[in-house]
């Protein structure tokens, strides 16, 4: 804020907050908030701030409907459900209008309430249910008794829904750490954290990544023993780093998948430690060093590189960083923090410690935190470091932009997921055509937005390809570029096809697996299709929420992530038996194909 204070050329304009009448509700109230903001001059970064003052803004409105809602919660807690309008009183005619005067409500800070409890007996359950406390001071780390509780509901609600691939406890712990054990909030970012680790195959990255030649040479960055409480000690020059020869070199994505190698390294290193120095260390610290920073490094693709890394990091890596020490930061150091800053948790800028020129020399400075003998020698200690001096890349390294777009591309296609967009009214459809009955269709998708029905159905003859948009027939661009749909809507029910498994609703966040054991040939499609909400319960005080999903049109959309496969019957490694015991009990669809032995079809359905 000191920084920016300087600058005369930046001006911003006061917020405007309205409340109104519901159009089509008038027991509704709307909540209107506006701001706007010019920026005339910004070293070129103009769109950048733009951004980051849109982003600080949305942060801002998030946190007036988390106080909104509080007060609806204490205003329901004490049965108040109705309030009502308020109309001006008419003026006495023997005595003076005395003028209304509300009292101003305190401001309150941040309002976090730490995971309440859905119901007393869930409570109970957790505390029959504790983790061995050796166990806790072995791998975790200190825990109240209400941190113990969330963390063992977050993860048996990650059992009865992601069954075969539940994250470590240490894994659970960083989000909910992040979200300050709010237990709703830790698992919608756990969620979305680990669709995103299945999309782009992450867990595999340690042992498919490969770093180009030219990141062994020219980036500045790697690992140096561990800090005085044992985090395992990562060190980046970046000062030394030529950021546009790099991006030129690789581009986005490959600097990107670099960066996530560096993050999965650094798990694993802290679980090794936990295991040499026989106590639980879960983050590691990071050195950067500044000395060479100049306003070369801020030549805007490499920001935006770097803002994007960021933000991928911060959403996937929580509470994985334990300290960040900046050594001999220079005068232009304010102008890339400005642009940086924004993006990063409030929670990580707090371990945050700047030392400006040779600072970091003196007490409460490097010997604080790391021992005095693994100093690295350009830092002015004794140990020698194998970080890469770095320099500027050669320009004959440079590839064509054309070059890596299909690099990119490559990259976050070697993926066997796709993905796909469902809109009301226009669900997503795959076609399979089988040959030879018995065939095995095997399916594995995750929710990643909104709830989906899904469905199976078969057809003797083929489909149409697939329709047009017919926004594209006025030359205007369809937002469902991976939206296809195959059934004809003059196609019947029953007479051009049939339905070979019981609709299956699935929520935002699930993960679904399962099977059918085709019993003709023919073409089967399986569709994803908008599932509507009921309507809500009608009440004299509405939520929050229910005023602006009637607000919000684009809420009308569902995203998914899936894979498919077509196994012959003699291929099929499973017998029946076996899915029938694995299938669970949210699952609709399994229950009625493990229960009906005329479909001859059964389903597998891990959530």
């Amino acid at each position: 804020s000191c920084f920016l204070s300087n600058i005369e050329d930046i001006t911003i304009y006061c917020c405007n907050t309205n409340s109104t009448v519901h159009p089509e509700n008038e027991e509704w109230t709307c909540f209107e908030q506006s701001a706007s903001l010019d920026i005339k001059s910004f070293f070129g970064f103009e769109s950048t701030v733009e951004k980051i003052a849109m982003k600080q803004y949305a942060s801002s409105i998030k946190k007036g409907k988390e106080i909104i809602e509080y007060y609806l919660r204490e205003l329901e807690e004490e049965g108040l459900t109705c309030v009502p309008r308020w109309s001006p009183c008419p003026p006495s005619p023997t005595k003076p209008v005395v003028p209304l005067v509300i009292p101003a409500l305190p401001i309150t800070p941040t309002i976090s309430i730490e995971a309440p409890p859905e119901s007393v007996n869930e409570i109970q359950g957790c505390k029959e249910d504790k983790l061995d406390a050796d166990y806790i001071k072995r791998y975790l780390g200190d825990l109240t008794p209400l941190q113990e509780s969330c963390l063992i509901r977050l993860r048996h609600w990650l059992q009865e829904t992601h069954k075969g691939k539940i994250p470590k406890d240490e894994h659970i712990l960083r989000f909910l750490r992040a979200r300050d054990f709010n237990i709703d909030k830790a698992r919608e970012i756990l969620c979305q954290s680990l669709t995103w680790r299945k999309q782009h195959q992450v867990d595999y990255l340690l042992d498919t990544w490969s770093s180009p030649q030219v990141l062994h040479d020219y980036y500045t960055g790697g690992w140096h023993h561990h800090d005085k409480d044992g985090r395992p000690l990562y060190i980046l020059r970046l000062g030394h780093m030529d950021t546009k020869g790099l991006v030129r070199a690789l581009g986005e994505e490959s600097l990107l998948r670099h960066v996530l190698s560096i993050n999965e390294e650094g798990l694993r290193r802290c679980e090794e430690n936990t295991k040499v120095f026989v106590r639980p260390i879960s983050c590691w610290t990071c050195l950067v060093d500044l000395e060479g920073l100049n306003m070369r490094h801020l030549w805007r693709p490499g920001v935006k590189a770097l803002l994007r890394i960021i933000e991928v990091v911060e959403a996937n890596y929580p509470e994985t960083l334990g300290r960040l020490l900046i050594l001999r930061a220079p005068r232009v150091f304010p102008v890339l923090w400005t642009l940086v800053s924004p993006f990063i948790d409030e929670n990580t800028r707090k371990k945050f410690l700047i030392y400006a020129g040779n600072d970091y020399q003196g007490p409460g400075g490097l010997v604080d935190y790391i021992d005095k003998e693994i100093i690295p020698d350009f830092l002015g200690g004794e140990c020698m470091c194998e970080v890469p001096e770095g320099g500027l890349v050669p320009k004959s390294l440079y590839r064509t932009a054309e070059e890596l777009e299909n690099d990119e591309i490559r990259l976050w296609t070697e993926t066997i997921y796709q993905s796909a967009s469902i809109f009301k009214g226009a669900p997503h459809e795959l076609l399979i055509e089988i040959i030879d009955a018995s065939s095995v269709i095997t399916w594995d998708f995750d929710v990643c937005k909104g709830d989906v029905i899904f469905n199976i159905y078969h057809s003797k003859r083929a489909p149409q390809p697939p329709r047009k948009d017919p926004l594209a027939t006025h030359g205007i661009t369809s937002p469902a570029g991976n939206n296809v749909q195959l059934i004809d809507k003059s196609w019947l029910l029953g007479q051009d096809y049939s339905m070979v498994e019981s609709p299956l609703t699935c929520k935002e966040g699930e993960s679904v697996q399962g099977s059918h054991v085709t019993r003709w040939p023919g073409f089967y499609i399986l569709q994803w299709k908008f599932h509507s909400m009921p309507a809500c319960a009608t009440t004299n005080l509405p939520r929050v929420d229910d005023v602006l999903a009637t607000l919000q049109v684009s809420s009308h959309k569902c995203k998914v992530m899936y894979y498919t496969e077509v196994l012959g019957s003699e291929d099929f490694r499973g017998s029946m038996t076996s899915l029938e015991s694995s299938h669970s009990g949210f699952s609709q669809l399994s229950a009625a194909t493990t229960s009906s032995s005329q479909s001859q079809s059964s389903s597998m359905i891990s959530r």
